[in-house]
């Protein structure tokens, strides 16, 4: 059993192109995580956010999770596991049920059978729901209802945002996780976790672009109205720069994603014309000085076509007049310095760096965009486990080491 301090702990699997990261943290009696334990893996076996190679997966969940569990003092059970990548896909749907009692009363039930009425709209066999995120409900033709329930209406009507994802992609993604030993609490969209961590609650009224930045693509999430108006996938990432940087600067890819990091800028024309970067050389050969200014052309080339991308798709849906609140940037590219002012200029639109907030314990090792979505998947699971026996679920086969060691002699031995 662990102990009185441990009770409510969660653990979050974050699986990204370039790197696992887990995050542990316990539920405060507020709106704020204590952030315990933090692991760090480098992921091999996942290209574009889906599982290409189960073996060397399951390898990157154990280094990650043993990390973090070495830092909390603590045995991991479960994780709530954050999904991306191109085969998510999101629909609006809306339902419509007749309001069941005599007074005409909306009940608690009204709601769920409103809820699961919009979710009738064909969903090919190959894809299974991953979240049913609902919008608002419209009580006989009155629109803009939050929460329906204790309101008089003959005709409840609901609109949701389904998101739903490749069946086989997300069942490797599961038996990853469970090879490594874990059970698997549920599987989160990725943007959904990250937006927990880094929007505020106005943002999301006023509407708001969340672009969380991975590896093999960038997600972008849309609230408008306080929930979820549209989500969407950007067919490049993080590691798609680092390509660039590598034949640009004609460096291998593991120095190109150093450079890119410790010299990076996304605007070149800030970049003075005397400035000079060391770059490693390929295959044996001496390093050699570039421009820096260089290495910036060619990062500011790739993220103008994923910014350009953004702004397509924003566009596409009618969605770029209805975000007062603009852009937030979040994941691991976001940290280059100059990206939110490109952003900004490609896209019309305020833009801001995301960091995870409502986090306490290892508050300044995480305040950083790479773990937006981490954090925020410890956030869903405090939330969805909210009860003593969810909590113990997840992260219940483990004690401070110290005591665990001690508990464990005693059994060995009497």
């Amino acid at each position: 059993m662990p102990s009185a301090k441990y009770e409510n702990i969660v653990a979050g699997l974050d699986l990204g192109t370039s790197k696992v990261r887990v995050i542990i943290g316990e539920a405060d009696a507020g709106e704020e995580v204590n952030v315990v334990g933090i692991g760090e893996a480098p992921s091999q076996g996942l290209n574009k956010g889906v599982v290409v190679n189960i073996d060397s997966t399951v390898e990157s969940v154990r280094a990650a999770v043993k990390e973090a569990e070495r830092m909390a003092g603590i045995e991991v059970g479960g994780v709530w596991v954050g999904v991306g990548g191109s085969h998510i896909q999101g629909d609006n749907s809306r339902g419509v049920v007749a309001v069941a009692r005599k007074d005409k009363v909306i009940t608690e039930e009204d709601r769920r059978r409103a809820i699961e009425s919009a979710q009738t709209m064909a969903i090919p066999g190959d894809r299974e729901v991953l979240h049913v995120l609902a919008r608002e409900f419209i009580v006989d033709g009155q629109d803009g209802v939050k929460d329906p329930v204790g309101i008089t209406g003959v005709r409840l009507e609901c609109e949701v945002h389904l998101v739903t994802g490749a069946v086989t992609s997300v069942q490797n993604v599961i038996n990853s996780v469970k090879r490594a030993g874990l059970q698997v609490a549920d599987v989160v969209l990725q943007p959904l976790a990250a937006s927990l961590s880094t929007l505020s609650e106005d943002e999301k009224d006023l509407g708001v672009v969340l672009l969380d930045i991975g590896g093999g693509t960038s997600e972008m999430l849309v609230f408008i109205g306080g929930a979820v108006e549209h989500s969407g996938v950007i067919p490049l990432g993080g590691n798609q720069v680092t390509s660039d940087v590598a034949v640009g600067l004609r460096t291998p890819n593991q120095q190109a994603e150093q450079v890119k990091i410790s010299d990076g800028y996304a605007l070149a024309n800030q970049v003075g014309d005397e400035e000079e970067i060391v770059v490693p050389g390929m295959g044996g050969r001496g390093d050699k000085t570039v421009a820096r200014r260089l290495l910036a052309e060619v990062i500011q080339q790739r993220l103008e076509e994923m910014f350009d991308l953004v702004g397509q798709e924003l566009r596409k849906y009618g969605l770029e007049d209805r975000l007062p609140a603009g852009v937030v940037l979040t994941g691991g590219t976001a940290r280059l310095g100059g990206i939110a002012e490109l952003a900004e200029k490609m896209l019309e639109l305020p833009v801001r760096i995301g960091c995870p907030t409502r986090v306490a314990g290892l508050s300044d090792m995480v305040s950083n965009p790479l773990y937006s979505t981490g954090v925020g998947l410890v956030l869903y699971g405090c939330q969805q486990a909210g009860t003593e026996e969810s909590g113990r679920l997840l992260v219940g086969r483990g004690m401070p080491g110290f005591w665990a060691g001690i508990v464990k002699w005693f059994e060995d031995n009497f």
